[in-house]
């Protein structure tokens, strides 16, 4: 059920208005629902503008990519779904966000995270990358008509305060809160992505995807020079990443050659 908005989103969101644009313009809050993005789809075939928002505390149907369900517990998390109406940028939206989610996190809270290739946004402690915790999730869920991409829906997974993980989790989840050893204001958080996502997304427009592959990859240091495996029709394929082609896949050198990884799961070793 749709509750008033709580008063540190609604004071965090009010001091960056002009900063987010569209983005959160339109904005509704559920304690509960099933999936945000399930809202935010909705809304789009109904003609919702660019930027219409859906924020909840919890979620009981959320998801992740290929089609894993995305743990959503009360008082825990926030989950964030928008519409984006940019066609042209579609290809380039699961790595804006990306962007947008980290340096939001890291402006609304310090905490130092990195990106995971190619929708993790992950803490990182002493004993290095491998010893990563995921915070949070992106995905990208587009709608198509004959001439391509109508609309997409990022939706945003973003783990705040502790949580009992399952056991599945356990190991390589964490939280900001967790991370950084204190509180953190969720409000500011999402305003902070928001106001992320609306710059990114500028940035593309004007210059086009370099500059997103630039910054990327600087939030993204482990997409250079660490030893990875990986699924393909060929079975289990290591090598070591060697950064972004053009279109967004992770680069990886192997014995035969440069690979290119478009797809599936990525695992550091």
């Amino acid at each position: 059920m749709q509750e008033p908005l709580p008063l540190e989103f609604e004071r965090a969101l009010a001091a960056t208005a002009d900063e987010r644009g569209v983005f959160g313009a339109r904005l509704t809050y559920f304690a509960e629902t099933g999936s945000t993005n399930d809202l935010a789809s909705a809304a789009a075939e109904r003609g919702e503008p660019e930027g219409t928002t859906f924020v909840a505390g919890a979620q009981t149907a959320g998801r992740g990519r290929r089609g894993r369900e995305w743990f959503s517990p009360p008082g825990s998390g926030l989950y964030v779904s928008t519409i984006v109406r940019r066609a042209s940028l579609a290809p380039w939206l699961t790595l804006a966000g990306g962007v947008a989610v980290a340096e939001g996190i890291r402006v609304a809270t310090g905490l130092p995270v990195q990106i995971k290739w190619p929708n993790d946004i992950v803490a990182v402690g002493g004993a290095g990358f491998r010893a990563r915790r995921k915070i949070a999730g992106i995905l990208a869920e587009a709608a198509s008509g004959p001439e391509g991409a109508l609309h997409v829906i990022l939706g945003i997974g973003i783990n705040v305060g502790p949580a009992s993980f399952p056991p599945e989790l356990a190991d390589r989840a964490g939280s900001i809160e967790t991370e950084l050893g204190r509180a953190a204001d969720a409000g500011a958080v999402l305003a902070r992505v928001l106001a992320g996502l609306n710059r990114v997304l500028a940035d593309v427009e004007h210059a086009g995807p370099p500059p997103l592959f630039t910054r990327w990859l600087e939030l993204a240091p482990s997409a250079y020079g660490e030893r990875i495996e990986w699924d393909d029709a060929r079975g289990v394929r290591t090598g070591v990443s060697a950064g972004l082609a053009e279109d967004g896949a992770l680069l990886a050198r192997t014995s035969d050659g440069l690979a290119r990884i478009i797809a599936g799961e990525v695992r550091w070793v």
